[in-house]
């Protein structure tokens, strides 16, 4: 390949980069019941100015689960759902610190230095199954408690928020 074709094949691939990167920072409005919508600094919305999802669209994200003991139920639990990194980074969360708002109204200010790459998880289910607003639900942030005495501290039980339905990025 002569040094003739080099610029071609970088033009060629930045036409064809370029719509992976445009669909990645494009999120579509939700079908089913809303459950959590996000807000402030972030750079990708569907709802106006919010990030707006359903169920199905944070199991698109892909999910992990967390097999853990908690301070609020008995015996070893399952949690699944998404990574709060991984929701952060496709929002594209600019500021350093996210208000986590439950239906209750409960806040709780979570920084950035606590979105580890698997935790916490913004869980959607408990023990395989839907978590009623009845039982925690719909969606309940939660850390692998056991994995770690760092989790095992009255700040991280506090920022364990569950009926979460809320989140605001900001600075």
């Amino acid at each position: 390949m002569s040094c003739f074709n080099l610029p071609k094949l970088v033009l060629a691939s930045l036409f064809l980069i370029a719509p992976l990167r445009l669909f990645a920072a494009e999120l579509a409005a939700p079908e089913g019941e809303v459950i959590l919508v996000i807000s402030g600094d972030i750079g990708v919305t569907n709802v106006g100015d919010t990030a707006q999802f359903d169920r199905e669209m944070l199991e698109q994200l892909g999910v992990v689960t967390i097999e853990t003991t908690t301070i609020w139920t008995e015996g070893l639990q399952t949690f699944t759902g998404v990574p709060l990194a991984q929701l952060m980074d496709v929002v594209q969360a600019r500021g350093k610190t996210l208000s986590a708002t439950a239906i209750n109204d409960y806040a709780v200010d979570i920084p950035a230095e606590n979105w580890g790459e698997t935790w916490p998880i913004v869980s959607f289910l408990h023990n395989d199954e839907p978590m009623s607003i009845r039982d925690k639900g719909p969606l309940w942030i939660v850390y692998p408690y056991d994995s770690n005495p760092d989790f095992q501290t009255e700040v991280i039980y506090s920022r364990s928020i569950w009926q979460l339905d809320r989140i605001i990025v900001k600075d």
